[in-house]
């Protein structure tokens, strides 16, 4: 299919053949006919790719203080990986459609094949000709409404939000400041509700459109007159004023101040500067409110990917609800975005759409798509390039980017046959950047027979499904961890596993940290050790919000943790026996990200894993000691190992080198030569099971064995 996008590092836009994405639950699939190009958004966003990378530092200095963090705690050579890799990408653009929906995910009832719909969201409602769309991002048009008008949903969705901020009534006046595509349908919307309506703006052009576009005065932002027209027009001063102007500069907050009347309001929904003199909003006791995009539930996962709505009767308007109030305000004819709807570029040619409205005064311009579309189909540039050993991998996010993929292009021997995502704009992306034969959908991999090795490197709640897929497939598996996220997963990869026993099936999980060169250099020094070892391994691991992903399907325990656990395993080299744990109670900030766990091995070692999420990010993240026959090895974060014994201490500088490019050169040569995998199947399972048990040691607060049976199918 085609999609518009966006090349990171210089800000071009084009239009690019991507594999389709694929239908979720939760989700529609949505064939678009029309896709609305913001004049505000989508060009201050293409201004941003077009700068220097000083220039994109000056102007997002937030981002450069977390590229700073992040080097801090994972070194400057991954950092410099990951800002890379950001740049060497693409990005859809786009975030307001209307189309037909092709096909119904899991859990939806409100939506079928052929409902005509309105689509919200970046990532969802993208120029593409086809998109998934979570459910709560998609709102049925009424049938006298036309798919081009119900492509401008998204944006008269931000404006309804702006005026319900304002809390105005009937008949109240409002001077909306910024006369670009937001403030147009603002002032629609306003006089459709009864508002007497003011627009402002630097361009005078802009002012006089808005005025013949609806409202009741429209007068420049440099005409001497503003502040008296305003006031005789109002009578006692605007009750609210609504900014939907884009600049850094702080003027529209200002004169929203000096316009507004006593105890007025004022909603900024544009990008303006928010600093604002005191005087002008204390002696009038103005309130200031912030518009969050297009309502309740924007920016809340659960809500607008899990597709939880808000019950009416304590959230009115959410963000799908007020879509649907724009389309029956379309539908009703109070409304006119005809003169919004003039400029249409095909999609072929969606880069003359962008080029208009950075080039003219354009409020919009419209990309058409043509009903009809090939089916999806694999998107390759070049032939295959030579190697014995021919991967495909699912999943292109910054983990991928920045460190299988480089690594994996560098290897003798590989050749990348192909990349797979959900969304199939990454897919592309990566496709371009690592020099991958094939884009395709992850269906479509699995299914190729051109494919010999597979590396999965998607959502964590999608791993086990994947390999059990790829195993039914006869593809050699790599998977980041974690393998899977809960017992009844793990049984369904043990059995599939031991079905293809015959084949010799390979599968390898992503513990890297075992084969770094600081845990090397631990095991040689203890080599040959006949009494049990004491491992202490401290996370400093940091605070994630509790609305990201990666708290769902087993957590931060099944899905990071279990590094530490794998580590501990490698570094005793017998198996676990019993799991003890506790975490900070729930109801508090942090809660189960901070959890003390014990393994007990069968040689009667003892390891200590403390995974904290409630420490400062400025200190080491990981830190590592093992006590043992009166010796001690002790690791900080990676970088430096001290060896002591009989009074003397060794030093090996270790640079950050945490294993992944060892852990991946092993795999690759195992899968190669048919050797079995770097760490054993069994062994794999076992560290597995051990993060499940933690979490059930914490449940029942006792110890918790752990099974050396390993069941091999479900209920066993």
């Amino acid at each position: 299919m085609r999609a518009v996008l966006e090349d990171m590092k210089s800000g071009e836009v084009m239009t690019c053949d991507v594999p389709a994405p694929e239908l979720r639950p939760s989700g529609i699939l949505v064939r678009t006919h029309f896709s609305a190009i913001s004049s505000g958004t989508e060009r201050a966003k293409v201004q941003m790719g077009e700068q220097s990378l000083l220039q994109k530092a000056r102007s997002r200095p937030e981002l450069v203080k977390q590229v700073l963090d992040y080097a801090r705690t994972n070194g400057v050579r991954a950092a410099y990986q990951k800002v890379q890799s950001r740049l060497n990408s693409l990005s859809p653009m786009g975030y307001s459609s209307a189309g037909v929906v092709l096909e119904v995910g899991e859990g939806v009832d409100e939506f079928q094949p052929g409902d005509r719909v309105a689509c919200a969201g970046g990532g969802y409602a993208s120029h593409c000709e086809i998109n998934f769309v979570p459910r709560n991002l998609a709102a049925k048009v009424p049938n006298s409404v036309p798919l081009d008008a119900a492509s401008l949903t998204t944006i008269g969705a931000i404006a309804m939000q702006g005026l319900r901020q304002a809390k105005l009534s009937f008949g109240d006046n409002v001077v909306i400041i910024g006369a670009g595509l937001v403030g147009i349908l603002t002032v629609q919307i306003a006089r459709a509700a009864g508002c007497r309506v003011i627009a402002v703006d630097i361009d005078p052009d802009r002012a006089g459109r808005a005025a013949a576009m609806g409202a009741h005065l429209g007068i420049a932002v440099g005409d001497p007159q503003l502040p008296m027209a305003v006031q005789e027009f109002s009578r006692y001063g605007p009750d609210a004023a609504i900014i939907t102007a884009a600049t850094s500069s702080t003027e529209p907050l200002e004169l929203a101040a000096q316009l507004v009347r006593d105890r007025g309001r004022i909603v900024v929904v544009g990008d303006v500067g928010m600093g604002v003199s005191r005087t002008n909003i204390y002696h009038k006791e103005i309130s200031i409110v912030m518009s969050r995009s297009y309502g309740p539930g924007r920016y809340d996962p659960q809500y607008e990917e899990q597709g939880q709505d808000y019950p009416i009767g304590y959230v009115r308007w959410t963000e799908k609800r007020n879509m649907e109030a724009f389309l029956e305000l379309l539908a009703s004819g109070s409304l006119n975005v005809a003169p919004l709807l003039e400029a249409k570029y095909p999609v072929e040619n969606a880069c003359a759409g962008y080029a208009h409205i950075s080039k003219s005064k354009a409020y919009t311009a419209i990309i058409e798509y043509a009903n009809a579309t090939d089916p999806p189909r694999p998107v390759s540039a070049k032939r295959l390039r030579s190697g014995d050993l021919r991967i495909g991998c699912i999943g292109a996010g910054g983990f991928a980017r920045s460190i299988i993929f480089p690594n994996l292009r560098g290897a003798r021997g590989v050749g990348l046959e192909s990349v797979a995502t959900s969304s199939g704009v990454a897919a592309e992306s990566a496709r371009r950047s690592f020099g991958f034969a094939l884009a395709q959908t992850p269906d479509q991999l699995l299914a190729n027979k051109d494919v010999n090795a597979i590396f999965i490197i998607s959502r964590h709640d999608s791993h086990a499904d994947l390999v059990v897929r790829a195993l039914a497939n006869e593809k050699a598996v790599f998977v980041e961890k974690p393998l899977a996220t809960n017992r009844q997963q793990l049984a369904e990869i043990q059995r599939a596993y031991h079905e293809q026993q015959d084949r010799a099936p390979f599968v390898m999980v992503g513990f890297n940290r075992r084969f770094a060169p600081a845990t090397e250099e631990i095991r040689q020094f203890f080599v040959g050790h006949h009494e049990p070892m004491m491992v202490q391994i401290r996370v400093n691991a940091g605070h994630i919000p509790h609305s990201h992903w990666v708290h769902e399907a087993g957590g931060r325990i099944v899905g990071e943790l279990c590094h530490f656990v794998d580590l501990a395993r490698a570094l005793v080299g017998v198996p676990i026996r019993s799991v003890s744990a506790a975490a900070l109670p729930d109801g508090a900030r942090y809660s189960r990200d901070n959890v003390a766990v014990t393994l007990t091995f069968t040689d009667g070692s003892i390891a200590t894993l403390a995974y904290l999420s409630n420490g400062e990010r400025s200190l080491p993240k990981e830190h590592v000691e093992v006590f043992c026959e009166g010796s001690v090895a002790r690791l900080h974060d990676f970088t430096l190992l001290e060896l002591v014994r009989n009074g003397r201490t060794r030093r090996v500088k270790c640079h950050h080198d945490k294993g992944h490019k060892q852990e991946i050169k092993l795999t690759l040569e195992a899968m190669r030569s048919g050797a079995p995998s770097p760490i054993s199947f069994a062994e794999l399972v076992e560290v597995t099971e051990t993060t499940f048990a933690i979490h059930e040691a914490i449940a029942v607060e006792r110890t918790i064995e752990v099974s050396q049976d390993h069941p091999a199918s479900v209920g066993a």
